[in-house]
């Protein structure tokens, strides 16, 4: 074998490693429409606390860029549509904008992607016709600095983009946009771009609960929806909704488009009509949705596909318009606590021993009742902790070490201890709606003692997003083939390097 063809292998092999060390992930979005937020280095600490490695923004707000510089958080930046006017017009605005907005914190702060504009197809004002003459602007001035293959640009969509999406087969684009649509499309594929597109299953049910189900929105359903074209079956919508947009590129012949979910969620709170939006459906959404991901799941049209995602949104944001649900969908309340239980990496286990998912290294915490919340929360919380939180409750039974003093508070506090240390001692295991408070005085007393993480070596989390066998095994034999590949790639290159 010659020098050039070694050399050919050799970048094959590396290619392919690459490909086989990639996979989809779970970003959140960092919506700031309220008023009382914690600063962006306090939400920076919130996030590597809970292994959040990808964020997006609205804007390119300086103090958001400064607060997660070295953090290791990958994040997705906007241009809003009120500026998409000006950087359309002159290219020496958009030059300007990145000299001063964006260089001044790359590469301390890692940018991946730059969006251009919003859902433009829902904006009130008319700015879809110069969406893709701002997007070519920023695109020149990344390649001005060399950036352009490091820093992606594209810009988000709603499903109102399309005019049909049911079946996903007939997923057709709204004919309306047609002018500005094709010449997107071929940015987007020249500059592989990925199409970005907000998706939410809680409106279709909202909106529909007539003929879409709860448990097909919430990724529960145990029953098949059929694309009569195709004969493809779907469990869940938001992958009939994902492939109604696959099926609509391919349909103009745009096939090596990726697509990006930009949003998705599912509100924890709404008014008295919006009865689904609750805790439980939206912790169940989203860990079915996180679990879905990892597993590299794909779609029915796309089996095994790579699906980035991004769930809306990291706070509940009191300043948005709109029903009750508009300002709950975020997994942390503005004091930095959890709505819900969620765990962000979709592992299904925490070793305490090692520290990983500590809440704290300043000493051991306990999580007990708060004495602010209403009885019904707590006994809700309770018998949730005792049933489905799998806690060994009997030391809280008549006659047991835990029983007196017996009151609601005393045997909630014990169960919450429990649940807390079993599942890595996290603040998010120590939320229970808002009904658990963190402590770092031991509550124990007589001989009813409360367990601490450090008696407790690995535990097996019932809230995280766990991965099914199938994907453990394949996940391990991408590991295998990869340090094979590896260990190839090495010995080609000695021998190369000695040509």
């Amino acid at each position: 074998m010659g020098r050039e063809q070694k050399l050919i292998f050799v970048a094959s092999l590396l290619f392919l490693l690459l490909d086989l060390c990639s996979g989809s992930f779970v970003g959140v979005c960092y919506g700031r429409n309220a008023d009382d937020l914690p600063v962006p280095d306090k939400v920076a600490e919130l996030v590597k606390l809970h292994s959040i490695k990808y964020l997006r923004i609205y804007d390119s707000n300086i103090q958001v860029l400064k607060a997660f510089a070295n953090s290791g958080v990958e994040l997705m930046i906007g241009v809003p549509n009120s500026d998409l006017l000006p950087f359309s017009q002159f290219q020496s605005n958009v030059d300007t904008w990145l000299k001063n907005s964006i260089l001044p914190y790359y590469p301390a702060t890692k940018i991946t992607y730059i969006t251009v504009g919003a859902e433009v197809t829902e904006a009130s004002n008319n700015v879809s016709a110069i969406l893709v003459p701002a997007m070519h602007n920023v695109l020149t001035a990344l390649k001005k600095v060399g950036l352009h293959k490091r820093i992606k640009v594209s810009t988000t969509h709603s499903l109102g983009v399309l005019s049909r999406s049911f079946p996903p087969s007939a997923g057709a684009f709204n004919s309306s946009h047609a002018s500005w649509l094709k010449p997107l499309l071929e940015f987007m594929a020249e500059n592989q771009s990925p199409f970005m597109i907000d998706i939410y299953p809680y409106y279709a049910y909202r909106d529909s609960s007539s003929n879409v189900s709860l448990d097909y929105a919430l990724f529960e359903s145990s029953s098949e929806v059929i694309d009569p074209n195709t004969g493809l079956l779907y469990t869940n919508m938001f992958d009939a909704q994902i492939d109604a947009l696959y099926f609509a590129l391919m349909a103009l012949n745009f096939k090596t488009i990726k697509v990006m979910v930009t949003e998705t969620g599912w509100p924890s709170k709404g008014s008295p009509k919006e009865t689904a939006a609750t805790s439980d459906n939206a912790q169940t959404f989203n860990t079915n949705l996180i679990r879905h991901v990892i597993n590299n799941t794909g779609t029915p049209a796309k089996p095994g596909e790579e699906l980035d995602v991004y769930i809306f949104s990291l706070f509940n944001e009191n300043r948005k318009p709109g029903l009750e649900s508009e300002r709950n969908w975020g997994l942390f309340y503005p004091d930095q606590t959890s709505v819900y239980s969620l765990d962000f990496t979709g592992r299904g286990s925490v070793d305490v021993a090692t520290g990983a998912n500590a809440t704290s290294s300043n000493g051991t915490t306990w999580c007990i009742a708060s004495n602010k919340s209403a009885e019904i929360d707590l006994q809700n919380a309770l018998d949730w902790a005792c049933g489905s939180g799998n806690v060994d409750c009997r030391a809280i039974q008549p006659s047991q070490p835990c029983y007196e003093p017996d009151n609601l508070a005393s045997h909630a506090s014990y169960a919450f201890n429990s649940y807390y240390q079993q599942n890595g001692a996290t603040d998010i295991a120590c939320s229970f709606g808002g009904a658990g408070i963190k402590v770092d005085k031991d509550p124990s007393y007589d001989s009813c003692i409360y367990m601490t993480a450090g008696s407790n070596k690995t535990i097996t989390s019932n809230t995280t997003a766990i991965s099914s066998p199938s994907s453990s095994t394949k996940n391990d034999f991408r590991a295998w083939f990869s340090t094979l590949l590896l260990a190839i790639f090495i010995s080609f290159l000695v021998e190369v390097n000695h040509v």
